[in-house]
């Protein structure tokens, strides 16, 4: 049943109110809302000088941004900040939730800390109702995240360094790097080099996920040896190599013995039974797979992968990781536990800040007008799933195709487009054939589907997250006959 019996029925009401923020426009546009905040003296106050640092930093850089710059770098009026301040600033409780709109710039960490200045400026952290929370694309990326799958962190979130090196080499008696390693992007561009001798991929499709879908092929193809472990087949591993392509076969989550858990944003960790069935061909756990090589090819392997069950993976987990302490308790359908309790900062305790503050961020608004003549475009899933599997139409917008290129009707007029209309976009870095479908996008900028926009994508990332930055410049011509 769902949750709201109506939606059954009329359909699932999105939202209340909408505001039309341009693409790359998110600081410029939270900026201004900060700004009338302050204005209005609808901030919190006693929060801001018990709890946090750097605010009247970031109150003279507000005051310093003229209403005519923030209206054009966020593509709305100042009334519509000042109304959505307005809503906030009555607001006892919020909850931010972003996903990869924020993320998937080139400034996509600057984005997320305009979100912490928003939260910040009204106290919406640490209690009841409140806080931020990123929607993931995948079920397993917080998990695996935390679990040591980031080139710069250890499993529990302790940092790549010296000291936390010591800590896992005595917890695993076997000498750990200490050095970060490389983000994908950085592995990608090592490998057009010859750089790269070796590539595991477990779950992944970088040839399709991936921006400038040519150069990702060169690169993998220059690869001595990938292994490519995964639940489908996909085009990654379809692509030559030096000396050898291997493909693993694993199983989903729930076919492994012994079931497994996943992690949520809100940092639930939940036991995920095994579901009894046909199992197929010579696939195996995804966990197995690593560990019987581990044990094959690595001195003292018997010792280093001891793990014979999920269970004992979850025992280690609880070991050496302490956000984690409980996991081992979890062994049937319904067990879960909340890593940090149901919030964390209680009562605005940043503990893990320094002087235990939270900071404000005095942030810059980019510039992401397109030139003249151009356009700003952006990509969007549609009717998706985990990265790779697809509903057959975009009901959300009733587009039945993955080549549609998603255009306001002002600019359609100005180019005299129609529905329907075969057009070639080009970039800087590719180009692509789409057909124009009329929606209500933001003037100056259109929409494409991704993964098949990624030739036109560069290769451009934020400098400290290494996220791809999948929005573009890009000009638009009609194709005659």
């Amino acid at each position: 049943m769902p949750s709201v019996a109506a939606s059954a029925l009329f359909g699932t009401k999105l939202m209340d109110d909408f505001f039309q923020v341009r693409v790359g426009g998110d600081i410029a546009f939270i900026n201004g809302v900060i700004k009338t905040l302050i204005a209005l003296n609808r901030i919190d106050q006693e929060f801001i000088v018990k709890r946090t640092t750097g605010y009247e930093e970031l109150k003279t850089v507000l005051g310093a941004q003229s209403w005519e710059m923030l209206e054009e770098r966020s593509g709305l009026s100042r009334q519509e900040m000042e109304r959505f301040a307005l809503l906030y600033g009555h607001a006892r409780s919020a909850v931010f939730v972003y996903s990869m709109g924020l993320t998937q710039h080139e400034f996509g960490v600057d984005n997320v800390k305009a979100i912490v200045n928003l939260a910040l400026s009204r106290g919406m952290l640490g209690r009841d109702k409140c806080g931020i929370m990123p929607i993931r694309g995948h079920s397993g990326v917080q998990g695996g995240g935390e679990c040591g799958a980031e080139p710069d962190k250890f499993p529990g979130g302790f940092p790549v360094n010296d000291e936390s090196a010591r800590r896992f080499s005595n917890l695993w008696r076997h000498p750990v790097p200490s050095r970060p390693g490389l983000r994908v992007p950085e592995m990608i561009e090592a490998a057009s080099k010859g750089d790269l001798n070796f590539l595991y991929s477990i779950g992944g499709n970088l040839l399709e996920t991936m921006p400038d879908r040519n150069f990702i092929a060169r690169a993998m193809e220059k690869v001595a040896v990938r292994v490519h472990q995964d639940i489908v087949l996909n085009t990654s591993m379809l692509l030559d190599a030096e000396q050898a392509v291997l493909i693993l076969p694993g199983q989903t989550r729930y076919e492994q013995r012994g079931g497994g858990t996943t992690t949520n944003t809100e940092r639930r960790i939940r036991f995920t039974p095994e579901i009894p069935g046909h199992q197929i061909g010579h696939a195996l756990p995804e966990w197995e797979i690593p560990t019987i090589i581990g044990r094959h090819v690595m001195p003292n392997g018997d010792l280093l992968f001891p793990y014979e069950s999920p269970q004992s993976i979850r025992d280690e987990m609880s070991r050496v990781m302490p956000i984690y302490q409980g996991i081992e308790k979890l062994r049937k359908e319904g067990d879960h536990l909340q890593w940090g309790g149901p919030y964390l900062h209680k009562a605005g305790h940043f503990s893990s800040m320094p002087n235990g503050r939270a900071l404000f961020s005095v942030l810059n608004p980019p510039d992401r007008r397109a030139s003249a003549g151009k356009f700003y475009l952006a990509t969007r899933r549609g009717k998706q799933f985990n990265s790779m599997t697809f509903g057959a139409a975009d009901r959300l917008m009733g587009a039945k195709s993955r080549d549609i290129i998603f255009m306001s009707p002002e600019d359609a007029q100005e180019l005299e487009l129609a529905d329907g209309a075969q057009v070639l976009i080009r970039s800087d870095t590719g180009e692509m054939n789409g057909v124009i479908q009329i929606a209500p996008v933001k003037s100056g900028t259109v929409q494409a589907y991704w993964p098949e926009a990624n030739v036109l994508i560069s290769r451009r990332t934020d400098p400290v997250s290494g996220e791809p930055d999948y929005n573009v410049e890009v000009s638009i011509d009609k194709i005659i006959g």
